[in-house]
């Protein structure tokens, strides 16, 4: 089994006719995704790399039956075009665009749970279904089918999590990145909650990073119900106070924040915490065995 997407999963790419969206829409439909067509207002009713371009997400979703959305839009229009995807009945926005002004995420998100659909991201790298489905920006060649649920806040740490897991031969169920903006959709929790349920995934590599309340609220869901193992991260621990370090998120305020404290909170929960990233992956290979 698999989370959230799989072999069945029809996706539309609102963006598609951009660079970008050009580029990773055909990534992920050469990894197998059903990529059915794209949106862009001007184009409706034109064809781009032999996928239908609709006039709006309501009209993809009528004439392909997609259940996903992939947004590539530009920050301006990011907020308007999550809400549009929401408004036409898709089950689930894949929001890869970086720097939606915060303000207008916290209208789409409240617009988006409105409407009963799931959001992933902003400013994240998708999520990849092993052998399945691809959707957003990863690199597919790395990823293996296997037993480990990966769910991380860095793009870059997803993919050195499901390397390493597949390296060892334990390969992921599915591998999850939620984003770094402070205002985002699908929480660490809400991934773990969804890897605990998943009856295929044995053990969850969680990869958190300084700043916000994110792994806190995971570590206390996990010390509550989780018993799987979980290996955890917190990326970030060198980080100058007060200096924002990549992500829109990553900025300390408060003991809360930094790597130290977060870490603390993973031990207290029983999650087994690599001090070095490079570790990840034995350390869940080793308490796979136990």
């Amino acid at each position: 089994m698999s989370i959230l997407v799989n072999k069945d999963t029809k996706v539309v790419v609102q963006g598609l006719t951009g660079k970008a969206g050009t580029f990773h829409a055909l990534q992920c439909k050469a990894y197998g995704t059903q990529i059915v067509g794209g949106v862009n207002a001007k184009k409706a009713g034109t064809t781009h790399e032999n996928l239908p371009v609709f006039g709006s997400v309501h009209d993809a979703v009528k004439n392909t039956g997609a259940d996903v959305s992939l947004v590539f839009v530009p920050p301006p229009a990011a907020a308007d075009a999550i809400v549009e995807a929401a408004d036409a009945g898709v089950r689930l926005i894949v929001a890869i665009t970086e720097g939606i002004p915060v303000m207008d995420m916290v209208w789409a998100r409240r617009e988006v749970e409105r409407r009963g659909a799931l959001l992933l991201g902003p400013n994240c790298p998708g999520l990849v279904t092993p052998g399945e489905c691809k959707i957003g920006i990863a690199p597919g060649f790395i990823h293996k089918r296997g037993r480990v649920g990966i769910v991380s806040r860095s793009g870059t740490l997803t993919y050195e999590a499901v390397y390493q897991t597949t390296q060892l031969g334990l390969g992921q169920s599915t591998a999850v990145g939620i984003g770094g903006d402070p205002v985002h959709g699908l929480s660490m929790v809400d991934i773990i909650r969804l890897f605990n349920e998943d009856p295929e995934t044995e053990g969850i590599i969680c990869i958190g990073e300084i700043g916000g309340p994110e792994e806190q609220a995971a570590a206390e869901y996990v010390k509550a119900n989780v018993k799987k193992p979980v290996v955890g991260f917190i990326a970030g621990a060198a980080a100058p106070k007060g200096k924002r370090m990549g992500h829109a998120g990553a900025i300390v305020e408060g003991r809360t924040g930094t790597a130290e404290y977060k870490k603390s909170a993973f031990r207290e929960s029983g999650i087994i915490v690599s001090e070095t990233i490079a570790g990840i992956g034995e350390l869940m290979a080793k308490a796979l065995k136990a």
